[in-house]
Parts: structure tokens; C-alpha cells; sequence
């Protein structure tokens, strides 16, 4: 009997694990995220679980239920890993480090990170990352009215397999991209340490006052990841070494606000020209646009780079004919929850508190009219008190209608409409 029971719980088990590894698949494809391993027992290696943690006595094994190892690092506040479990890559991180940046990790510095997902592939995210920097730097470093504006002459550089750099004219702001997924640059001036013979940088000794007084610094750094044909993700951080009382009082939540209100004005324009990029062929892209101005040399620099060095695609795993996914209605393409809200922690603990803010205005406004009725001819006896109390409900009322909009507009779906910017 105790046999039969063990065999019966042995397969039951082996149920639950198949269906734990079923599940993890499928979130890995649907969210394109690294799950975490759930299972109960495994086998014995140095790479799986050792130990059952449901039942005591004989520990049942299973292939299926095996994790394995990728090598992995946590830098600049972010874990990197490479999907690859062979010895040979066990070392890659050693060979091969991901794109540092020193300032995110200066304690001078503060850093407000932000990640969104996004309904269309890495390449057009990696091209409205740089078109985005370059609406950053006219803000920085040109006047100009609405209806005229100011040409950006951008000048790209140091092209090779490890990416390329762009600068404006007059070193008036900089934008460098470090294959395979990252853009990082200033509108501020790049300092350019004087330079030897055989063109390593010479030595530089800065002087107590230099060390005292520090230049203002602001930075924008994009990580643009791919997660299947037809989507991606962005995650982007803002150092800076001014204003960091700010950071004490202005939410994170808040500033997250403008970067998205960004890539949603971009976002239905990007994913229709994926597909008319598609139409005419990855190779043809440059029939598909127009880019006749300086400013567009950080895309085309990309582009090119794209071409050149991925032959204009990214290697999937399983490559289908028709890869792209079907467009869906604007309100699920441009939607804001879970693309950004869910996975936000400052913006979640945001929209629950302001949920529960919008239900207790609705509730005041209720019982202050219940108020009014009941206290009519005793606590409010004139016009004054009544007419005072009255606009409150209505004040609250009103707000929480307010509030039911912005949060609507902000945590949820807003329509971006240009002609209306």
C-alpha cells in the first residue's frame, strides 16, 4: 500500500513539474523575460536542485525539471546574461563585458531608470531612440519659433562593428551606439582629453578646485532590447550630477510621465512603418523613408551598421515566414499598463493610491450631501452654510472625475494626436 502510494504521488509530481515547465515556456515566450525555476525536485548535477522540499525520504528525478546556468552580471543596476549554457561561453563575460556606464554608478550622480514595452521590432526602436535624442538636443542647443526651426548639422564618426559615434556641430551635444543594444549621449559637450602620438589618451592630474567644482552633467542612456518579431523593449536611465535635492521630493512615477508621453507619439507611426520597411524588403529600408537632412545621419548611421553587420535582421531561434504579428486596435497597441504600469513598481504603488483617493472623493462628495440632507434646518441653518457646503460636494465630485481622467491618461491608454500637440 505505502509502494502504490509513493508511485501514485511520484507521478503526481511528475505532473505538476511538467506543467510548472509548460507554464515557465510559455511566460518566456509571451513576456520574453528570464523565468525564475520553480521546480520542486531535480537531478544532482552542479547545475540542478539536489533536494526535494515537498516530501521527505527518496527524491524522484526528472530531466525536464533542470535549470541551467548562464552566465550572468549585474551591472550599472541591471542584470546581463547570455542565453548561452555551453562551456564555451562560461566565460564570455570575462572576454566580452556589457556597455559600462561610469556615471549611473557615480555617487554623484542620480539616475531615474524607466522601462516600456513596445509594438515593434528593436530595429525601429533603436531608430526612434536616436530621431528622440536628436529632438533632445534642439531643446538643448538651438532657438528656434514654431512655425521656423534651426538646422542640426550631426556628423558621424568612428563607424566600425562595435558602432559609431555622432556629434553636433561645435561639439554642442554627443550620441554614441555600442553594439548591440545601446545608445547613450549628452546634449552637454563631450570633453575630449588631449591626445598622444599613437592617439592613446594622455594623463590628466585634475586640480583640487576642479575636483571641488564639478561641471553639470546630464545624461540619457537607452538599452534597446529585442523580445520577439515585432516587439521590443526599452529601458532608458537619466543621470545627472545637478538638482539631485529633486530626487528627494519629485516621485519616480512622475517623471516617468514625459518618456512615455514621448515614445507615444512615435509609437502607431513606428509600427506601420515596420511594416512598410517589410513590404519593401530589409534591404530596400532607404526606398521606404526619406532622410534628407544632417540631423537623420545618426539613422542612417545605424542603418548601415544594421545592414552591414546583421544583414539587416535579427537571428530568431525559430524564423517564420511572416514574422511580423497583426495589428490590433490603437487602444491595446498604445495601451500603458501592463507595456510599462505593471512592471513599474513607483507608477503601481501611484495608481493604487490614486485609485483609492478617487473612490474617497467619490464617497466624501455622497456623504456630504447626505450631510446636508439630514442637517438641513439644525447644524445648517442660512443660505451661506448651505451654499457652502454644496460646492464642496461638488468640489470633491469634480476632482475625483479629474482624477479618474489622469489616471485613465497617464496609467492606462491615451490617444496621442499630433494635430492636437
Amino acid at each position: 500500500m505505502e509502494l502504490k502510494q509513493q508511485t501514485h504521488f511520484s507521478e503526481f509530481l511528475k505532473l505538476i513539474q511538467d506543467m510548472e515547465l509548460k507554464q515557465q515556456q510559455k511566460a518566456l515566450q509571451e513576456s520574453g523575460r528570464l523565468g525564475r525555476p520553480r521546480s520542486r525536485s531535480a537531478a544532482g548535477d552542479s547545475n540542478q536542485r539536489t533536494k526535494g522540499t515537498q516530501a521527505p525520504g527518496k527524491v524522484h528525478k526528472n530531466s525536464k525539471a533542470c535549470v541551467a546556468s548562464y552566465p550572468s552580471v549585474v551591472q550599472n543596476n541591471i542584470l546581463w546574461f547570455y542565453p548561452r549554457a555551453d562551456g564555451e561561453h562560461q566565460d564570455i563575460l570575462q572576454r566580452k563585458r556589457p556597455p559600462f556606464i561610469p556615471e549611473i554608478d557615480d555617487p554623484s550622480f542620480v539616475a531615474v531608470y524607466g522601462v516600456r514595452d513596445l509594438p515593434y521590432g528593436v530595429s525601429l526602436e533603436t531608430l526612434n531612440t536616436s530621431a528622440d535624442s536628436i529632438v533632445v538636443l534642439v531643446l538643448f542647443t538651438v532657438e528656434f519659433d514654431i512655425e521656423g526651426g534651426g538646422p542640426i548639422k550631426m556628423k558621424t564618426k568612428e563607424a566600425n562593428v562595435d558602432g559609431f559615434l555622432t556629434e553636433q556641430q561645435e561639439n554642442r551635444g554627443y550620441f554614441r551606439y555600442v553594439a548591440p543594444c545601446t545608445f547613450y549621449g549628452s546634449p552637454l559637450p563631450r570633453e575630449v582629453a588631449p591626445f598622444a602620438v599613437d592617439d592613446s589618451p594622455l594623463p590628466t592630474e585634475a586640480t583640487e578646485e576642479e575636483k571641488k567644482k564639478k561641471k553639470p552633467q546630464f545624461m540619457m542612456v537607452f538599452m534597446c532590447v529585442p523580445v520577439a518579431p515585432g516587439k521590443s523593449r526599452v529601458i532608458w536611465a537619466f543621470p545627472r550630477n545637478v538638482g539631485l535635492w529633486l530626487d528627494k521630493i519629485i516621485p519616480r512615477w512622475y517623471y516617468h510621465m514625459g518618456p512615455n508621453a514621448l515614445l507615444d507619439s512615435d509609437m502607431y507611426l513606428l509600427h506601420v512603418e515596420e511594416r512598410n520597411f517589410a513590404a519593401a524588403g530589409v534591404q530596400n529600408w532607404h526606398k521606404a523613408v526619406y532622410v534628407p537632412t544632417s540631423s537623420d545621419n545618426m539613422v542612417i548611421a545605424f542603418r548601415n551598421w544594421f545592414r552591414k553587420h546583421c544583414r539587416s535582421q535579427v537571428g530568431w531561434a525559430v524564423p517564420t515566414a511572416d514574422q511580423l504579428p497583426a495589428t490590433p486596435t490603437k487602444d491595446k497597441l498604445m495601451e500603458r499598463y501592463w507595456s510599462h504600469v505593471a512592471q513599474c513598481r513607483s507608477c503601481s504603488a501611484a495608481l493604487k493610491a490614486m485609485k483609492a483617493l478617487e473612490v474617497a472623493l467619490q464617497f466624501a462628495s455622497v456623504a456630504v450631501v447626505g450631510f446636508l440632507a439630514v442637517a438641513k434646518g439644525t447644524l445648517v441653518t442660512s443660505v451661506v452654510q448651505r451654499a457652502a457646503v454644496v460646492s464642496l460636494a461638488v468640489l470633491c465630485f469634480a476632482a475625483s472625475r479629474w482624477l479618474a481622467s489622469f489616471i485613465e491618461k497617464n496609467f492606462y491608454f491615451h490617444d496621442y494626436v499630433h494635430a492636437y500637440k
